[in-house]
């Protein structure tokens, strides 16, 4: 990425000549990207324009054709299915467009299975403080069904906090959301970022996201080249 770095950065995410193809179809060429702690970055396109692939490839669902992604300092782009889901579950959580959030389970339960799926020792008093932080600790036994987008949405963040991770993806969070709502949650997300010393990812076709971040990834329709 071409910007001016801190003399003190420290990089937690890098992508050195990554290229992927679906079939015949390449969607990445050579691409490079850099993402030092506690960035806070938006990586903005329309559908299509490699998003969804990024996001897999940062996360270890898929593996580059060619190149190297590493997350804080360990290598997610090579090795077994099960290292590359360690090194996941060390160091990234996502909130997904869809929320993803445990239909069965209250809220609290949902939190305290992500810290177990994660391998993170959480008390009881942890959770409250983050549902509370949230704005949400009334909700703390309700099932998903029962809260508003909204509630939902602060519920997922809640869910993917929980496990202390050193990078946040946020899929799409806005792309249901009038203008009101959308800058709620994009002030939500960043200052949840900072509050909580994690590094921010938000990958959307949002184009009123882009005056909150100072640090946008302009993806192209198309194979995605180079960072604009």
């Amino acid at each position: 990425m071409s910007r001016l770095r801190r003399a003190d950065a420290m990089s937690l995410l890098e992508l050195h000549q990554v290229s992927y193809r679906y079939g015949r179809s390449p969607v990445l060429r050579d691409f490079d990207m850099t993402l030092d702690v506690g960035d806070r970055c938006l990586m903005l396109g329309p559908s299509g324009s490699g998003k969804s692939t990024l996001i897999n490839l940062v996360c270890g669902f898929l593996k580059p054709d060619s190149g190297t992604i590493d997350i804080a300092g360990q290598r997610i782009s090579e090795g077994s299915e099960a290292a590359r889901d360690a090194v996941r579950r060390r160091h990234i959580s996502v909130v997904f467009q869809s929320l993803r959030l445990v239909s069965a389970l209250d809220i609290k339960a949902n939190l305290s299975l992500a810290a177990r799926l994660a391998r993170r020792e959480v008390t009881p008093r942890d959770i409250h403080a983050l549902l509370e932080e949230m704005g949400i600790a009334g909700k703390a036994h309700a099932k998903p069904y029962m809260l508003s987008q909204g509630e939902a949405q602060r519920a997922a963040l809640a869910r993917a906090l929980v496990v202390k991770p050193d990078l946040l993806i946020a899929d799409e969070p806005t792309s249901a959301l009038d203008a009101r709502n959308a800058e709620t949650v994009a002030r939500l997300l960043l200052d949840l970022s900072h509050t909580h010393g994690t590094t921010l990812l938000v990958a959307t076709h949002d184009e009123r996201l882009r005056s909150h971040f100072s640090q946008v990834i302009d993806l192209h329709a198309g194979v995605v080249e180079q960072i604009v």
